[in-house]
């Protein structure tokens, strides 16, 4: 009988202890390995308010011009014919619509300049603007009684396209409503030209060719 046996299995024992010790240690240390690395980092948000501010597509203020033109008559042989002149407005004034305007259509009823013999005007004498409003695309120029006086129906054409297409040179597509003394103006001057309101300059070229 052999008595070494034993041993050997005891041996055999012991190896597979062993293994199984240094199994479980690998196994923790690549546990811990991969735990211990640094969490990948969190991106961080893009600021949608900035994104917005500079993204292309966002609209822009348009500026409103800071000048204006006033529309006189000038006599072309066989017809009258409107003509802008720019007006510089004053440095110190407000720069809205309403005040641009106001300037406008205060010195287009004082009349035009007396050394410029090439136009006209056909705005009765002592005429005077009680105010002038813009909101959103139409302009509201309300006039005192002298407006409404006097005149043939070639002038009263004229002095309403005075009256539209200064009250549109900041914005040509805008429509008008004409007052007098507060109330809109349903006929103008003794011709009793009748008049839909709103008006536009389209609306005026085609019903009151000058």
């Amino acid at each position: 009988m052999d008595k070494r046996k034993p041993d050997r299995a005891v041996s055999q024992r012991a190896i597979a202890t062993i293994g199984g010790i240094i199994l479980a240690i690998g196994g923790g240390t690549v546990w811990l390995a991969l735990n211990s690395r640094d969490p990948a980092p969190t991106p961080t948000p893009t600021n949608s308010a900035n994104s917005t501010t500079n993204s292309p597509n966002t609209p822009q203020p348009v500026p409103v011009p800071e000048t204006a033109e006033i529309y006189w008559l000038q006599d072309r042989g066989n017809k009258l014919e409107l003509v802008g002149r720019p007006v510089t407005l004053d440095k110190a004034a407000s720069k809205s619509p309403n005040a641009i305007l106001a300037q406008a259509f205060v010195r287009l009823l004082a009349g035009p300049n007396a050394t410029d013999d090439k136009i006209s005007t056909s705005i009765p004498k002592g005429t005077k603007l009680r105010s002038v409003t813009v909101q959103n695309d139409t302009v509201t120029v309300d006039l005192s009684q002298e407006f409404n006086s006097g005149g043939g129906s070639a002038a009263m054409t004229g002095r309403l396209g005075q009256i539209i297409y200064t009250a549109t040179s900041l914005d040509p597509n805008a429509k008008v409503i004409i007052s007098v003394d507060g109330k809109p103006l349903e006929t103008l001057g003794g011709e009793g030209l009748e008049l839909e309101q709103p008006l536009t300059r389209q609306t005026f070229q085609k019903n009151f060719p000058l």
